[in-house]
């Protein structure tokens, strides 16, 4: 089963659980704990996810399932109901529709005839039992964080699929983000009423950052009866959304808490890729073909181009795979040094003497360092706990000025940043597509009483994710693999490193898989004849800081 992604559950069951702590539901009584009592006992409103109770499954030739919790986990004997869908006269031609319920998908799809099955998760679909009737779900979305092409499309979808596919009729809008559910109105939400949205940019309810307080959401939720909560965001949202379904599973409410990973970068990890990501791509071309005509149409000409990419520089990398017309392209993971022999800047003033102008672009995350030491800066975080960035693209701009001034060189250079065009665009076909398939799965998944999960895609199959694994490392871009070679190909730009920092990062690599391996024989124990053995399981997350390269 391994080639098409997909595998089936074992029989044997083996998990590892964490006490829980009980709390009785609110029922408005003064007996109940008080919010001030509640905050002390819970803590952080972002709970530690090291915390996060993992529900493992342990099978033969070294299966390892990591299965999301259920409502069933927390409320035990919850009746069942046959799923609307077998009525629907649109799915009636469908042979198989309802997902088998031992099917999963396989993290690591590539194998040797020696490697072990390894790490799997939930198929993603709709089931044949499910967990709600239609008239009792009061269903609520919201989104959080910056804006991304697709949002207004996943909303629709979530919508459209409780509506037309479950017959669900009661589902609200949260406006603003997480405060929206303590400080802000809500929005009905119909069919109707979101029919066109996915024609527009950004998010028709609303978002922001920061503003999470986890009793006083989860309060709300309660005293509004929503029992369905579609969470929207990247891998801060998500660490929230895993604190709301702590605290809920605490409280023992039945309420779904699903998470719908949201992030331009593509920085989310296990996933494929996330929605929005393709547009941006091809939105950035029309910015990179922009700096191509201004740098050909000028002497010496340069157009720099900055992209988004606070840690990760995914859309800078393929967007200069796809244009074909960069010739430096600077991301977070991959360090670089201006001066001396081997820098930046003598490698720009050769590519500007050989071709008369030049292209580059960089992402936003890169050279931090470097601009930190020259303007000094100071540590910042944003509301949501991302490092404010200090503007690479203007301080680099002003480094090649510098530089073609003192050699009194005639320069041309065109600065161009595109990231508020770029996150505002609605999404274009491909991600419309992924899109509709996450909203889908994601209402299959509730329906079917998952919960404290993220839908994603994994090999191209989508699957429910704990929220643990999207929460606990960032997708980066690995230097030291075949698509960053390719990058280089295309470029001919130096990689600005030496043999002997490309071996280190390859150790570096190396001691973070073995580390990573090193905590899930901690968390991880199977039951076998002779007591209890470790199993290991690998992660897929490659670091990418490396130390200052050699001059």
């Amino acid at each position: 089963m391994a080639s098409s992604g997909s595998s089936t559950i074992p029989s044997t069951n083996s998990y590892t659980r964490l006490p829980d702590l009980k709390i009785p539901p609110r029922s408005g009584s003064s007996a109940d704990l008080t919010r001030s009592a509640r905050s002390s006992r819970l803590g952080s409103p972002m709970e530690d996810m090291t915390k996060y109770e993992k529900k493992l499954l342990q099978g033969d030739g070294g299966y390892l399932l990591e299965d999301v919790p259920h409502l069933t986990d927390y409320i035990p004997d919850l009746p069942t109901h046959p799923n609307p869908l077998q009525d629907n006269t649109a799915y009636s031609v469908v042979k198989q529709y309802f997902v088998n319920t031992d099917d999963t998908v396989v993290q690591k799809v590539i194998q040797h005839k020696s490697s072990s099955r390894g790490t799997h998760f939930r198929r993603a679909g709709p089931r044949q039992k499910v967990y709600f009737e239609s008239d009792e779900v009061k269903a609520c979305i919201v989104t959080c964080g910056g804006l991304c092409p697709g949002l207004n499309t996943v909303i629709r979808e979530i919508v459209c699929g409780l509506e037309v596919m479950y017959g669900v009729k009661e589902l609200i809008g949260i406006q603003g983000g997480y405060m929206g559910f303590y400080s802000k109105n809500t929005v009905t939400l119909t069919r109707k009423t979101v029919d066109d949205i996915h024609k527009k940019g950004g998010t028709v309810l609303g978002t922001s950052r920061g503003g999470h307080d986890t009793i006083k959401i989860v309060d709300s939720i309660q005293d509004r009866g929503i029992n369905m909560v579609f969470i929207i965001g990247g891998d801060g949202t998500q660490k929230g959304a895993a604190a709301i379904y702590q605290e809920v599973k605490r409280r023992g409410y039945k309420c779904v808490v699903c998470g719908i990973p949201k992030t331009i970068d593509n920085d989310i990890p296990v996933i494929d890729k996330s929605f929005g990501f393709d547009s941006a791509v091809e939105e950035a071309q029309r910015a990179i073909n922009a700096a191509h005509v201004e740098a050909e149409s000028a002497e010496n000409g340069i157009g720099l181009v900055k992209l988004m990419g606070r840690y990760s520089g995914f859309i800078a990398q393929y967007a200069t795979l796809a244009s074909r017309d960069v010739d430096l392209c600077l991301i977070p993971e991959s360090p670089f040094y201006l001066d001396g022999h081997g820098g930046l800047l003598e490698f720009i003033e050769k590519r500007i003497k050989e071709y008369g102008h030049m292209v580059i672009v960089v992402a936003e995350g890169a050279g931090q360092d470097l601009i930190a030491q020259d303007m000094r800066s100071m540590d910042n975080k944003d509301a949501s706990g991302n490092k404010l960035l200090l503007d690479v693209g203007l301080w680099l701009s002003q480094k090649i000025k510098e530089h073609f001034g003192k050699k009194k060189k005639t320069l041309n250079l065109k600065y161009i940043d595109p990231t508020y065009m770029i996150r505002a665009i609605p999404s274009n076909a491909s991600d419309n597509v992924y899109c509709t398939l996450l909203a889908q799965c994601a209402v299959h998944g509730a329906m079917a009483g998952f919960t404290g999960y993220t839908v994603g895609l994994v090999n191209g199959r989508h699957a429910y994710i704990p929220f643990y694994k999207i929460t606990e490392c960032q997708n980066k871009v690995s230097i030291t693999d075949r698509m960053w070679a390719r990058l280089l190909s295309s470029t001919n730009q130096p990689s600005f490193l030496s043999k002997k920092d490309i071996e280190e990062k390859k150790e570096e690599e190396e001691l973070q898989v073995s580390a990573t391996s090193a905590d899930n024989v901690n968390s991880i124990t199977t039951r076998t004849g002779l007591g209890f053995s470790p199993i290991l399981t690998l992660s897929l997350y490659h670091p990418t800081f490396m130390k200052p390269p050699r001059k």
